[in-house]
């Protein structure tokens, strides 16, 4: 086959920037052959028409985004260091275009409903009274703190509260106001830590962001009450793209607690392409407790990227509710001797949902811990997607490193895809991976009942206890009161936990 393809390659006429190696394409096209003809033997001209529609079809997205650019740029108003940062992500995205099945941190998640939009640049909204009414009706509204609301990507001043005063030196405020005030400090930062590299979705918002929270605490301060960040979208069409950029510095000694939520008012096919960067430095305390629940016929990526300091402590959280597809991309790069991160995580999906959390963390120093714990629990024809990896570098020895990811299939068309990884170039480590897939243990179920619980309670409970193992977790305990309660609600309404 490859023989017979080669005389046609040269001849095609691939958009600029597309990679098109022949390689890529013989892979692409594997998947495709699902629909050939059953006559026994392919014709040629019926390949070429595959490889040229999947190649239209791939790049149809990235031009679109690409050709929006030039209006965005002259209508931003930024600082001069700003515009070559984003001209680097705009062409780390059109190289790379959107993701393919054939590569291989995508194989599990097709993201061609998303590159196929009619992708329009989500502009400022005015406020309805919907996302107040959204915010009053969320688990949210009992969160005391401070809190900033974006709606659309835009920072809403109406519905946002900072608690004053602020301790001294404390910086809680919208990225956009911050660049256009003093962004000294934001330029030492700011894409620092969500490389564009391999990660089409950070270089596609480095080039496009609109607005996000910037919170800086200073050395030895504590900011004692959660600081929330809630983005809100009101999309009214399909293919309108939300692109919230956060960055958050917490310098040595400091602790902080952060809770970033996705919301939404309407159900329409629109695009979260969100980017969290965050910079622990020496023995610095971080919590970031991220939850998606966005609309049903949404698509939503995230990319949460960090580096922590010597002896910090970092946990990051991530709930996914929400979204036709998600997808989380954590990268954490632990940078200084004796420190701790944590990832924990939790996905719940339902109906033909799909969402995929891909971490890397990587081991740049000894001495450290790193801990992953995701759980799944799905229904119907619902997939999720774990792709953990563990990098060890050479110099990291004494390195501790757990990986666990376990998947609770409520119905027998739900699906898991796991695939933990170690890479370990360190002779003194311990480190240790594990996945399970399965159902209910009518063991535990029957544990139960003979000691006088009905079967529907003993789901329940089981159930429950499944997700709580991820939900306690959370040290901020009125952050973990609110999300207990939204998950167990969002559980409680789900028929199947009581196997029906």
């Amino acid at each position: 086959m490859i023989i017979q393809l080669a005389p046609y390659v040269d001849k095609m006429n691939f958009p600029a920037g597309f990679v098109k190696p022949v390689a890529r394409l013989i892979l692409r096209l594997a998947f495709q052959l699902r629909n050939a003809p059953r006559n026994g033997r392919l014709s040629t001209d019926f390949i070429i028409r595959i490889i040229l529609n999947m190649t239209q079809k791939a790049n149809h997205g990235t031009d679109l985004l690409v050709q929006q650019f030039s209006q965005f740029e002259a209508a931003t108003h930024q600082p001069k260091w700003l515009a070559p940062v984003r001209k680097a992500g705009l062409a780390s995205f059109a190289e790379a275009g959107f993701p393919q099945l054939s590569d291989e941190d995508w194989r599990f998640t097709n993201v061609a409903p998303i590159a196929n939009l009619p992708f329009t640049l989500a502009r400022e909204a005015a406020v309805n009274g919907a996302e107040s009414k959204l915010i009053d009706a969320s688990v949210f509204a009992q969160l005391a703190g401070h809190r900033l609301v974006f709606v659309n990507g835009f920072f809403c001043a109406k519905l946002s509260h900072i608690k004053q005063p602020l301790t001294s030196g404390v910086r809680i405020e919208s990225l956009a106001a911050a660049l256009a005030k003093d962004s000294t400090l934001i330029e030492k930062h700011l894409g620092k830590y969500a490389h564009t590299t391999n990660n089409t979705f950070a270089a596609l918002n480095q080039a496009f962001f609109t607005d996000g929270a910037f919170i800086f605490v200073p050395q030895g301060v504590e900011v004692a009450e959660p600081v929330q960040l809630i983005y809100i979208s009101s999309a009214k069409e399909n293919g309108e793209v939300i692109l919230p950029r956060n960055l958050v510095i917490a310098e040595a000694n400091s602790k902080l607690t952060v809770v970033e939520s996705y919301l939404s008012t309407g159900n329409v096919a629109y695009f979260t392409n969100a980017v969290t960067e965050i910079f622990a430095a020496d023995n610095a305390r971080v919590e970031h407790v991220k939850l998606q629940d966005e609309a049903v016929a949404a698509y939503h990526i995230a990319t949460i990227a960090g580096e922590f300091g010597r002896t910090s402590n970092v946990t990051v959280h991530s709930f996914a509710l929400g979204a036709k597809l998600s997808r989380t991309s954590i990268r954490t790069k632990l940078a200084g001797e004796g420190l701790e991160c944590i990832l924990n995580g939790l996905y719940l999906t339902k109906d033909e949902q799909l969402a995929d959390h891909h971490m890397i963390v990587e081991h740049a120093q000894p001495h450290c811990a790193s801990h992953e714990y995701f759980n799944g629990i799905l229904d119907d024809k619902s997939k999720g997607v774990f792709h953990g990896r563990i990098y060890v570098h050479p110099v990291a020895q004494k390195t501790d490193a757990k990986q666990t990811n376990k998947n609770l299939l409520l119905s027998d068309d739900a699906t898991a895809d796991t695939k933990p990884q170690l890479e370990i170039y360190a002779d003194d480590v311990k480190c240790t991976h594990g996945a399970t897939i399965g159902q209910l243990n009518p063991e535990s179920i029957f544990y139960l009942r003979a000691r006088g619980i009905g079967s529907d309670m003993a789901r329940q409970m089981l159930i429950h206890a499944f997700a709580g193992e991820i939900i306690e977790r959370i040290k901020c305990e009125p952050a973990r009161e609110v999300i207990d309660k939204l998950v167990w609600d969002r559980l409680e309404a789900n028929p199947h936990l009581l196997g029906k």
